[in-house]
């Protein structure tokens, strides 16, 4: 287990340096710089602010710099807010960002995995194709339009819930509905096909038998077995469910991290693009290597390096 943790942390810290390097690269290739659409500042000031952010500074001496920085865990000061720095952006965005994603993921793995085994257990039956049928519309609908139907008519014809904001519980039920509607449908298929895969195993077979009740058949032996590849999706899922949705946030008018993302893209702001890209990265390949932890722990006859070699 220590190898494998040892092994996985190397990896992440490689993996983080590619992203940072692409990151930079791919900013800097793009025409103009955070101080481009300030059309009122003089050459002599646009000088000064190059000089003071070290823009004038040759690419690879801006990466170096950056990079001594980060293992600082400082992502530097925006460069298009003054007086704030991209770790209080962070500060700020992540914890809203996080509530959201946090209701958003036990919606969508909690409800996912419960309709995907009711599914599977009524096989062919009204409740089997009433799960289909919604886990199909789920994939099938864009959040964006998903977002403004439950808006429509939730919100604006009904008055059950706030139209947008971030305030109390309830402005938090339309967007956690919106952002976990996909994620909701593919878990409940792919739970609903696992255990239908299970239930003709001869394990299965030899339990019913044995006059095994229904309840440990289905928790001890049908869904526990059938969650192990739901892990495989759930991993990268919680990494980006908890960081927020750029389209559901812009939607909602919700001030987490989506904004910040939106709004420095569009102003260059490169050292916001910079820290929220790395942060977003870090968080997906943390929860990437709880879901193998998870799955190791739930079925024992997965060895640690077998985990580190799949996802390889």
């Amino acid at each position: 287990m220590i190898g494998f943790l040892v092994r996985r942390a190397a990896s992440i810290l490689v993996s983080l340096l590619i992203v940072s390097l692409l990151t930079f690269c791919i900013m800097h290739a793009l025409p103009g710089d955070p101080f481009t659409q300030e059309q009122v500042l003089t050459e002599e000031t646009l000088k000064a602010l190059h000089h003071y952010y070290g823009l004038d500074q040759p690419l690879h001496v801006q990466y170096v710099r950056y990079l001594k920085n980060l293992l600082e865990f400082d992502f530097g000061p925006s460069m298009k807010y003054e007086g704030r720095s991209v770790n209080e952006i962070i500060a700020d965005g992540f914890p809203v960002s996080f509530l959201l994603g946090l209701e958003a993921f036990c919606f969508a793995a909690g409800g996912g995995i419960a309709v995907g085994a009711i599914a599977a257990l009524h096989r062919l039956k009204w409740q089997d194709h009433a799960v289909l049928v919604f886990a199909m519309i789920g994939i099938s609908i864009p959040s964006f339009l998903l977002g403004t139907f439950l808006q429509y008519f939730l919100a604006m014809k009904l008055d059950i819930f706030p139209v947008a904001r971030w305030g109390s519980f309830m402005h938090t039920v339309l967007p956690a509905l919106t952002l976990g509607a996909f994620p909701f449908a593919f878990i409940a298929k792919l739970t609903r096909a696992n255990m239908l895969e299970a239930l003709h195993q001869d394990y299965i077979l030899t339990a019913r038998a044995k006059g095994i009740n229904q309840f440990q058949l289905i928790y001890r032996h049908l869904l526990r077995n059938s969650l192990i590849p739901v892990m495989a999706y759930i991993g990268p899922l919680l990494g980006t469910i908890l960081t927020g949705s750029f389209v559901v946030e812009k939607i909602y008018g919700i001030p987490g991290l989506g904004q910040w993302m939106i709004v420095s893209i569009q102003n260059r702001d490169y050292s916001v693009i910079m820290g929220l890209s790395i942060f977003y990265s870090a968080i997906l390949m943390a929860c990437v290597l709880l879901a193998d932890c998870a799955a190791r722990l739930m079925d024992p006859r997965i060895q640690w390096r077998e985990v580190a070699v799949d996802r390889v």
